[in-house]
């Protein structure tokens, strides 16, 4: 087996990617077989689901988040009780 290479390799998988070309193969017939196999070990959708990845936020910011979601509940509450805050339509209600 002579002939050029092709190699993919990610530094954050162990996955690779291997395609060797054969006597008297044309260079499309390669990249179409290396497309097969990078599709077949799955590395296109990994890559894609890690692409909008978020950082998972801290227990502390995630409690003081909470809390301040209730406060501004709690007051919105009181003020809807005074009658300063007109009562938001349902969602979904129409109109």
């Amino acid at each position: 087996m002579a002939g050029s290479l092709v190699v993919c390799s990610c530094p954050s998988m162990a996955t690779n990617v291997q395609v060797e070309k054969h006597t008297n193969e044309s260079s499309a017939n390669v990249i179409r077989r290396f497309q097969k196999r990078v599709q077949g070990a799955g590395i296109i959708p990994r890559v894609r689901s890690g692409r909008y990845h978020s950082r998972v936020k801290s227990s502390n910011v995630r409690r003081v988040a909470r809390l301040k979601k209730l406060v501004k509940k709690v007051n919105y509450e009181k003020l809807l009780k005074l009658g300063k805050v007109a009562e938001a339509p349902a969602r979904g209600a129409r109109r």
